[in-house]
């Protein structure tokens, strides 16, 4: 059974999604999305173990051997991702119930649910592939599914939101097909281990490869919403229900993020994608979306829009990490993957648990919220303390190892904007943390009580990691370091 890890990952979400349908019952469509995401985070779990201590997991389906068949390539890069987004899946299915009860029509939670798994085995499909036509093939379940997921919120809103998150993913999603179509003309394979062999091999054509590059960096940019390119986000995560925003939030960027390290570092190659230049300029746009977004998130009245505009700052670290093009870069921008789910999770449910008790979260219907909810809000005190960056929460580890990587490039700038940009983060935390704790309630008489214990223990468990994965790093920097070395130094 263990041999068949990888193809079971995907399989089982993808089975289960449609008895959701058959059974058109809300509280057996959650038992079965809670069964299944607790399976794949221990399907994940094993996945890592085995990728740890034996090396590089190959799948052939079907017997077919790469690079003719399909195959699924895992290696301490996406054994990572993989255990992120299983545990985000089955920390949000937990947390849902009550969450998607209050905020999705009642008889389409069914529906609901049915699209959850199927952007699950999405997901977990384009992190598992290593067939680049495939990674395309489950980008489009993904992408589908969340499109379904975000109008079934109960704000007309979010059929707007819903159809531009469609527009721009359709445009991510075709620039990445053409680009990849230029790799398939010029080397004859979609498997990604292959496409980088025929690409050292290669000789001329720069253009078209530097139009490939483009092409997929465009549409993936796309995806994770880095900054110019992120306008789909701020109304997605606001308009969906919560439960979906804190997934979304805490893995479906962040697997864009992983596609992107992919193309950049196992396809192209660190020394094909510096020669073409693009490294400077994910720089440039990751800082710029650091500042931009941190200071739009300032001036939001919507709490969970504040957050969407800092998710869009916090993928520019990510993105500055990986434009370093140094292990220690890299390193810090893929543990930043896991400690940005993990703090932007916590934000997001404890938003959903505003939501399910206020009805709103909108910082003026909040003042005083933190004594009439204080679990809810001491849960987000630890996240806001997260994004900030102060020390013994993963925010600084994030932040302490990108500015070791500014020093080693000697760009002793970058690591002071770096410092600078996390001051704009405390001014938007402070302001909710300052109306909750400080202001009086607009309506003292309204009886708000704390959120059901089934809503604050996964709330707990993301503010909890916030802190353990602040304090003790050996399993998440090391794995980030280990994925690192295969990307930088070429190892495919």
């Amino acid at each position: 059974m263990t041999a068949h890890l990888p193809i079971l990952q995907v399989l089982i979400p993808l089975m289960a999604a449609p008895l959701c349908v058959v059974f058109r019952h809300r509280d057996i469509a959650w038992i079965i999305v809670l069964l299944v995401s607790l399976i794949s985070f221990v399907i994940s779990t094993m996945i890592l173990d085995q990728v740890l201590t034996q090396g590089v997991i190959s799948y052939f389906m079907g017997d077919w051997p790469a690079p003719w068949g399909i195959e699924f390539r895992i290696d301490a890069v996406n054994a990572y991702i993989l255990l992120i987004v299983s545990a985000i899946g089955a920390v949000v299915a937990f947390y849902g119930r009550h969450s998607v009860t209050r905020e999705v029509p009642r008889d389409l939670i069914y529906l609901f649910y049915t699209a959850f798994l199927l952007c699950l085995t999405g997901l977990l499909g384009m992190t598992a592939t290593g067939d680049a036509f495939n990674l395309f093939v489950f980008l489009e379940i993904s992408s589908l599914s969340t499109y379904a997921m975000i109008s079934l919120g109960k704000d007309r809103r979010a059929l707007t939101a819903s159809y531009q998150y469609l527009i721009m993913g359709t445009l991510g999603a075709t620039f990445y097909v053409i680009g990849l179509g230029l790799l398939y003309m010029m080397t004859g394979t979609l498997n990604i281990v292959d496409l980088h062999a025929k690409l050292l091999d290669m000789d001329g054509s720069i253009r078209t490869l530097q139009a490939a590059l483009a092409f997929l960096t465009v549409g993936l940019s796309l995806k994770l919403a880095l900054f110019p390119l992120h306008l789909w986000l701020p109304n997605a995560y606001t308009y969906a229900p919560s439960s979906v925003t804190a997934f979304l939030a805490a893995t479906a960027t962040k697997v864009a993020v992983y596609v992107m390290l992919r193309v950049f570092f196992t396809i192209f190659g660190v020394d094909i994608f510096e020669e073409t230049g693009l490294a400077p300029v994910l720089m440039t746009l990751a800082i710029a979306g650091m500042f931009v977004a941190s200071t739009v998130a300032i001036f939001q009245n919507d709490m969970k829009r504040l957050l969407a505009y800092s998710s869009v700052a916090q993928i520019g670290y990510i993105m500055l990490g990986i434009s370093f093009l140094n292990v220690t870069g890299v390193s810090a921008g893929i543990v930043h993957l896991l400690n940005h789910a993990v703090m932007k999770c916590a934000a997001f449910l404890a938003m959903g648990c505003f939501m399910y008790r206020v009805g709103s979260v909108q910082i003026e219907d909040l003042h005083g919220i933190g004594k009439k909810m204080p679990w809810t809000m001491a849960a987000f005190v630890v996240a806001g303390l997260s994004l900030i960056g102060v020390p013994l929460t993963v925010g600084f580890i994030s932040k302490w190892y990108l500015i070791q990587a500014a020093m080693e490039a000697d760009m002793m700038p970058i690591a002071l904007l770096i410092l600078l940009s996390s001051l704009l983060a405390v001014v938007y935390v402070w302001r909710f943390i300052e109306v909750a704790y400080f202001k009086e309630p607009a309506n003292p008489s309204l009886k708000i009580k704390e959120a059901p214990l089934s809503m604050l223990i996964p709330l707990w468990v993301m503010a909890g990691a916030s802190i353990y994965f602040g304090v003790d790093t050996d399993m998440t920097l090391g794995v980030a370091q280990l994925a690192a070395e295969m990307l930088v130094g070429g190892a495919p």
